[in-house]
C-alpha cells in the first residue's frame, strides 16, 4: 500500500500550477475560500516565527544560508549613503541584515511583513546586532504597499512570494515602489530540474519535513502546508513569465542546488 504522502509525491507534477492565480486560493494542496488563505498563512507564520531559521534548515538542509548569500552577491548594494532597500515578508530580518551589512552598514532596509510574530524576531535581532539605526519594521501587506512611486532602489522577497495570495498584485506593487533602473530579486524553493535528486527531495519534503517539524516544533502541520506550498509554486520559466507581466524588463533567474531554489532578478527600465 502506498503512503498517502508519497501520492502526494507521485502527483507533484499534476499539482504544480502554470501561473499565478492557480496560488490564490491554493493552501497548500487544499483549496480555500477567496480571500481565506491569508488568515491561514498568518497562522503559519505565527506558530513558526521563533523557529524561523530552523524552518528554513528543514526545508533546505541548512543551504538557505548560502542561498541568501548569493542572492545579496548578485545584488551587490552600493557602499554609499541614500541606497534603500525594501524587503518583503522577511520579518526576521535575515536578508535586510546581510544587505545592510553588505553595503558596509550604507543602506537603509525596510523590512515588510504582514505577520506581526516575525516583526518582532526581527526587530529584538536588530536591537542585538546593532542594526536598528539602519534597518525599520513595517506591518502591512505584500499586495498594498504603503509607499509611495518609485521609493526604493531595490525590492527583495526571499522564500515569501509564495505565502501571497495574489502574487500577481504584489508584483505590480513591486514595480510600483521601484524607481526607474531599480532591481526586484525573489529567491524562492522551484522546481528540481536534476534526474534523482528530484525524487530524493520530493519524498524527504513529503515524508521527513512534517514529521521532523512535529518532533522539533510541536507541531507537523505548518511544515506540511509549506512543502505542499512549494509543490504547488509556477516552476522557473512559468514564475519568470509572471514576473515580466508585471512590467519588469530583462528577467532571468539562477537555479541553485539543482532547481531546488531559484534567484529571479528583474529590473524596472
Amino acid at each position: 500500500m502506498v503512503p498517502p504522502e508519497l501520492k502526494r509525491v507521485m502527483h507533484m507534477s499534476e499539482e504544480r500550477t502554470t501561473a499565478a492565480g492557480g496560488m490564490e486560493t491554493a493552501y497548500g494542496f487544499r483549496r480555500v475560500g477567496a480571500g481565506e488563505k491569508q488568515g491561514l498563512v498568518d497562522e503559519v507564520f505565527h506558530k513558526v516565527a521563533g523557529r524561523y531559521d530552523l524552518m528554513n534548515d528543514l526545508m533546505s538542509g541548512g543551504m538557505h544560508r548560502l542561498w541568501k548569500d548569493a542572492m545579496v552577491a548578485w545584488l551587490n548594494p552600493p557602499r554609499r549613503p541614500g541606497w534603500s532597500v525594501l524587503d518583503v515578508a522577511g520579518g526576521t530580518g535575515d536578508i535586510a541584515f546581510r544587505i545592510v551589512e553588505a553595503s558596509g552598514r550604507n543602506a537603509h532596509a525596510t523590512v515588510l511583513d504582514i505577520n506581526g510574530s516575525m516583526l518582532a524576531v526581527g526587530r529584538d535581532r536588530a536591537e542585538k546586532r546593532g542594526l536598528a539605526d539602519h534597518v525599520e519594521f513595517v506591518e502591512a501587506n505584500a499586495e498594498e504597499l504603503p509607499f509611495a512611486d518609485a521609493s526604493f532602489d531595490a525590492y527583495t522577497i526571499a522564500f515569501g512570494i509564495r505565502n501571497v495570495p495574489r502574487i500577481e498584485v504584489a508584483l505590480r506593487e513591486a514595480h510600483r515602489v521601484l524607481k526607474p533602473g531599480g532591481r526586484f530579486l525573489c529567491l524562492e524553493f522551484s522546481e528540481v530540474e536534476m534526474p534523482l535528486l528530484d525524487k530524493f527531495y520530493e519524498a524527504w519534503s513529503f515524508r521527513a519535513i512534517p514529521r521532523i517539524g512535529e518532533a522539533v516544533a510541536g507541531d507537523g502541520e505548518p511544515y506540511r502546508y509549506l512543502v505542499e506550498s512549494i509543490a504547488k509554486f509556477p516552476n522557473q520559466r512559468n514564475f519568470a513569465a509572471i514576473i515580466s507581466r508585471a512590467g519588469f524588463d530583462r528577467v532571468t533567474w539562477r537555479n541553485y542546488s539543482g532547481g531546488i531554489a531559484a534567484l529571479h532578478s528583474g529590473w524596472k527600465l
